[in-house]
């Protein structure tokens, strides 16, 4: 399944490859937002739903399976945060592919709060992205995965869990992950379809019959199962390569992001405890979030951000010229990329002038 073999041809899009869709990134955030406002809203009598809640969720110790051997926690007020889709077929995931025994972070997106929580930078890792994968020890299983150099970067989930994903970006960027937040298939179409769909408008048709998803021009509310097709699409949209399904993520997050703080989420206590509890049900944090308390104390401080404070970029990449269906990094590029987050200052323009993602149109289809 590594798919490590480099030949020539046409390109299928970086991500090609053979059984997984996505996810997308704020849709984690806005889970994490309508669980903390329903506990504030609840703190005076709901200890219902703050038992119910509490008891939904899912937390991985991340630090125990990494140890000491992780990069300096830089408590300045910012923060770093590791959303991940992933593509696994099991259970009701079943409907998208076969069940092989595994899956793989489809999609992965690097969030950087700033230190005033007043706005944010996210940066989206291409999934076929070609990395040095160092060792790690895999938080399901506890046995030690070997390093690898030249892999794609969402093997890392496959063959270590959420922390040998946590410990790949790590030692890409240099930067301590402060959480981890992932989210399947079936989860985020559960939390689209409770907050009611999203509102969007795209710019052209969208007729992509791998995602199964047909839209004309014009404004649409999307139904989960249609928001998922929409991540999923990478035909008929830009170059049809994974860089420009990275890009319409990007605009339905925000679009989603919008919509969050439309429908009145924080005023409504029936439509707080219904997104919160699909929320808490569907996704997985690290242990230290693995609780009401704590996600709510994290997403109080998130509630503020609207998308247009929030900068989106592609991980600075260029084609594999031995292999046009992988992408390599640009190391100098990705360098200012991580110091900017490091630093906690907006990234550069010039980090990503040069880089084969965020190009072409496929961000301009939705809005």
């Amino acid at each position: 399944m590594s798919e490590q073999s480099r030949g020539t041809g046409r390109i299928r899009g970086t991500g090609s490859r053979r059984r997984k869709p996505p996810r997308a990134r704020r849709v984690k955030r806005t889970a994490l937002w309508g669980a903390a406002a329903l506990v504030v809203v609840g703190g005076s009598g709901l200890g219902y739903a703050y038992f119910t809640l509490n008891g939904n969720l899912k937390g991985v110790d991340i630090d125990a399976a990494l140890g000491a051997e992780r990069p300096d926690d830089v408590d300045n007020g910012s923060q770093d945060i590791l959303v991940l889709g992933s593509d696994s077929r099991s259970g009701a995931n079943a409907e998208y592919g076969a069940d092989e025994g595994s899956a793989r972070a489809d999609t992965a997106m690097i969030v950087h709060v700033n230190e005033g929580h007043t706005s944010a930078s996210v940066v989206s890792v291409p999934r076929d992205t070609l990395v040095d994968r160092p060792a790690c020890t895999s938080d399901t299983t506890g046995e030690q995965v070997g390093s690898e150099q030249q892999t794609m970067f969402n093997t890392a989930y496959e063959v270590g869990g959420p922390a040998c994903a946590v410990k790949t970006v790590e030692s890409m960027s240099g930067i301590r992950m402060d959480h981890y937040v992932e989210v399947d298939f079936t989860g985020f179409k559960k939390l689209i379809d409770e907050l009611g769909g999203v509102r969007i408008t795209t710019s052209q048709a969208i007729d992509d019959p791998d995602s199964h998803l047909a839209l004309k021009p014009g404004t649409h509310t999307l139904s989960g199962e249609q928001s998922l097709g929409l991540v999923r699409t990478r035909h008929s949209v830009g170059d049809g390569s994974d860089l420009g399904r990275i890009q319409l993520q990007q605009a339905f997050v925000k679009a989603l992001m919008d919509q969050a703080k439309s429908v009145g989420v924080f005023s409504d206590p029936k439509t707080l405890f219904g997104l919160a509890d699909t929320a808490t049900k569907t996704v997985t944090t690290d242990s230290e979030l693995a609780s009401v308390n704590k996600l709510t104390g994290f997403a109080n401080g998130l509630k503020g951000l609207g998308s247009k404070n929030v900068d989106m970029v592609t991980l600075p990449v260029e084609y594999d010229p031995q292999d046009p269906n992988r992408v390599l990094p640009q190391k100098k590029a990705d360098a200012q990329v991580w110091a900017a987050l490091k630093q906690d200052r907006p990234i550069p323009e010039s980090a990503t002038a040069k880089s084969a993602g965020d190009k072409g149109g496929a961000g301009e289809v939705v809005r």
